[in-house]
């Protein structure tokens, strides 16, 4: 059994501790915060043996061998970095890094260190996501020629997400979900046209169009309104839509077939989810780690390059006031 650490004791840190001890019982061995009473409380909460505010004292035990990072985005590629200088796996919240050129640099790193990496997209993991990806890989709904997500809500209180110093953006917290959905059906794109609002140094909203050859992407991300939640996937034979919120959903309907099942009664999709979603992403981790894979097939380099490529790309174009870039 591998032995964690857990860096960070935000919200999403204490979401994945809860799972992970449901899918690896007694594996945290250590957690780190910045605050020294904080990091207690948290261990003292979960059941966690150590609690420091020393990062080296934690990234330097002999019983860590993977490091869980849910720090403010800034902060991913050093300590990363740091991991896997010390010998540990790791498994980045997402985004990895803040762009592309530091995301290369982490995988890069783990590559000479022989260490697994891997970001922490949960989505591509859901049980949903994956039925959905298998009947369109199965050709359900024909050759996909577009996708239409966005990912919405006015809930800016977290004050990670509009600091400048901590990477503050809409775009990397909450674009980087449609921008996924987007990259997985129809690949990186050729063409990217896109906008949003900025808010003193941090993008609060954003919307792009992605062209490729195979089809389009129309998505849309914001901090200061709602939008629909939901998603769709669309082929030249029928239609999925992942119901609200896409990203992290247990049902979709599958508009595919016969005429009533694409305008009367599509076929509904349904996975509840286990504990608080990231159940099976863990899972995946931790069998990946027994197998001593350096990445998971799932969620490797290359895609996640990718998304950090297109987002670097999309920033540009939001905070350069411009509105498109050809490849």
């Amino acid at each position: 059994m591998h032995r964690w650490a857990i860096i960070g004791t935000g919200e999403i840190s204490r979401s994945i501790t809860s799972d992970l001890q449901a899918v690896a019982p007694g594996s945290i061995t250590a957690v780190w915060g910045r605050s020294r009473d904080r990091a207690h409380a948290f261990a003292a909460e979960h059941g966690i043996a150590v609690a420091s505010d020393s990062l080296a004292h934690v990234l330097g035990r002999d019983d860590v061998d993977v490091v869980y990072i849910a720090t403010p985005a800034t902060t991913h590629r050093d300590i990363a970095l740091q991991a896997l200088a010390a010998g540990k796996h790791i498994l980045v919240e997402k985004p990895m890094t803040t762009s592309a050129a530091d995301t290369e640099v982490v995988f890069a790193a783990a590559e000479e260190a022989g260490r697994f990496v891997m970001e922490a997209m949960w989505m591509r993991f859901n049980p949903l996501h994956i039925e959905v990806r298998e009947r369109i890989a199965a050709g359900e709904i024909g050759a996909v020629r577009s996708v239409r997500a966005a990912f919405g809500t006015p809930f800016r209180a977290r004050g990670r997400v509009l600091a400048p110093a901590q990477g503050g953006s809409i775009t990397l917290d909450r674009g980087i979900y449609p921008i996924t959905l987007s990259q997985w059906f129809l690949g990186a794109p050729d063409t990217i046209r896109a906008t949003g609002t900025v808010d003193g140094e941090v993008d609060v909203r954003g919307h792009a169009t992605l062209e490729s050859e195979q089809g389009f992407a129309q998505l849309a991300w914001s901090g200061v309104e709602f939008l629909d939640l939901s998603a769709t996937i669309s082929g030249e034979s029928g239609w999925i839509t992942l119901e609200p919120m896409f990203w992290a959903g247990t049902r979709a309907r599958v508009h595919a077939g016969s005429v009533q099942r694409i305008f009367v009664e599509p076929e509904l999709i349904e996975h509840p989810r286990v504990g608080n979603g990231y159940q099976p992403m863990l899972a995946a981790v931790v069998e990946a780690l027994e197998d001593g894979l350096a990445q998971h097939p799932w969620h490797g380099r290359d895609d996640t390059v990718r998304v950090a490529r297109t987002m670097d790309e999309i920033l540009e174009r939001i905070t350069g006031a411009q509105s498109e870039t050809v490849r």
